[in-house]
């Protein structure tokens, strides 16, 4: 009988843990309302973005001549009524509020609490001369003044310290308007929520500017990235087409290691040992090029359809070109030099060059006129790709990710240490070069 007794006491009777959580929140509270009124403010944001003026200088200047005139119509609020001349420490303590006002700009916790330390010592030497009609304890001026101080510090501290900074400017009012020896209009009423929009206010611009900070570097990231991205997607395709490449020079190189001793009478045994050796390293070599590069193509999908396609090269130019042509765009093409055969490297860069040059004009430059130069050199061959100005607005992107192309052009000169330029022509028009040697970087 007594054991439900007892579990609907339990019930009933709060945990012990839970009084404990809060009686140890309570007495911790002015300690860490203290401590959180002392911290140091958030610093100043870091300027404007690149194109925009700073906004300092524009704030500060206003804010000077307001606090000034404030602190001329605080200092005359707290006139007596006798003779109505203004006391000279009044003027001294109308000018320190409006200077904390413009310190708040900076140090905006030291800022606050000046200006609640010259409202406590301003109510008590002005009180006994002050009428009855003029609200206390803030007049009207100095309810600006120390709105202004907990505004600058809301836009520069969490909302639970302005919400603390606010709790201790009410409670010092509070504790002016108590310990008085006349009566006076008291405001109290009417500065508790004028004080606490104002505490609104400056919290929410504040995490509005913190939010707008956090998208900003959150883009910024994002482009990183997405560069990132497009820049290894890049070198992922130039590394899948150069294991091609190699990939086929290097099983020829088997099969004629092992077809070699079939095409000798009475080869000798160390011309067998050697030759197979070579088709040995040349299928070890394979297989390790293989099983490291071969990854890339797996994540590719249009990769699969093109396996067993031969790779590109200024062979295919004039194929490249009619393809162009029926697209509409109007080209041109010259070769200087003696054309032959080039390093798979090479040939494969110069004709990749030319395609992503000529896709770029037939994107951002309609209507163009195009003029494609292959100079066939002893040591290199130069590409150049220019066109004229464009003949109407660029067409629209139709995948994101577009806009990279050029980044693809000098990776793949820089891969075989060539050199490679892209710009502006007089004309109005756009120009491509790459020089790409046939000994590849040193």
């Amino acid at each position: 009988m007594t054991m439900p007794e007892t579990g609907r006491a339990a019930e009933q009777e709060p945990p012990r843990w839970g009084r404990e959580r809060v009686r140890a929140a309570v007495r911790r509270a002015p300690h860490a309302l203290l401590h959180g009124l002392t911290d140091p403010a958030d610093p100043l944001p870091a300027g404007a973005r690149p194109g925009r003026a700073s906004w300092r200088p524009v704030l500060v200047v206003p804010l000077v001549l307001c606090a000034a005139l404030l602190a001329v119509t605080q200092a005359n609020s707290l006139a007596p009524d006798e003779d109505g001349a203004i006391p000279g420490f009044t003027v001294l303590l109308g000018l320190a509020q409006g200077v904390a006002l413009v310190a708040g700009m900076f140090r905006p916790v030291l800022a606050w609490w000046a200006s609640t330390g010259l409202l406590v010592v301003t109510v008590g030497l002005a009180e006994p001369g002050l009428g009855a009609d003029v609200p206390y304890p803030w007049t009207v001026p100095g309810m600006f003044l120390t709105g202004g101080t907990l505004f600058l510090l809301a836009l520069r501290v969490p909302p639970r310290r302005a919400g603390g900074a606010l709790v201790v400017t009410l409670l010092a009012g509070a504790a002016c308007a108590v310990f008085t020896g006349r009566p006076h209009n008291y405001d109290i009423d009417r500065a508790v929520p004028i004080l606490l929009a104002v505490v609104v206010v400056g919290s929410s611009l504040r995490g509005l500017r913190k939010a707008r900070r956090e998208t900003d570097a959150q883009a910024e990231l994002t482009a990183e990235e997405r560069n990132l991205r497009t820049l290894l997607e890049e070198r992922n395709r130039i590394a899948r087409e150069l294991h091609d490449v190699v990939a086929h020079h290097m099983s020829v190189i088997s099969i004629q290691a092992q077809v070699a001793p079939h095409l000798v009478e009475n080869p000798s045994d160390e011309l067998r040992e050697n030759l197979a050796g070579i088709r040995e390293n040349a299928v070890t070599a394979l297989t390790e090029l293989r099983r490291v590069l071969g990854v890339l193509r797996s994540d590719d999908a249009s990769a699969d359809s093109l396996r067993h396609a031969p790779q590109p090269t200024l062979d295919q130019l004039d194929a490249l070109l009619g393809r162009v042509r029926t697209a509409g765009l109007t080209v041109t093409a010259e070769t200087t030099g003696l054309p032959r055969a080039l390093p798979p490297g090479v040939g494969l860069t110069a004709f990749r060059i030319v395609q992503e040059a000529l896709s770029n004009v037939l994107r951002h430059a309609p209507g163009a006129e195009v003029q494609v130069e292959i100079a066939y050199r002893s040591s290199a061959v130069d590409v150049r790709v220019t066109n004229t100005a464009p003949a109407g607005p660029p067409k629209p992107a139709t995948a994101p990710g577009t806009g990279h192309g050029l980044l693809g052009m000098r990776e793949r000169a820089a891969m075989l240490g060539g050199d490679f330029a892209d710009g502006p022509t007089p004309g109005g028009g756009y120009e491509v070069a790459a020089i790409l040697p046939l000994e590849g970087p040193s």
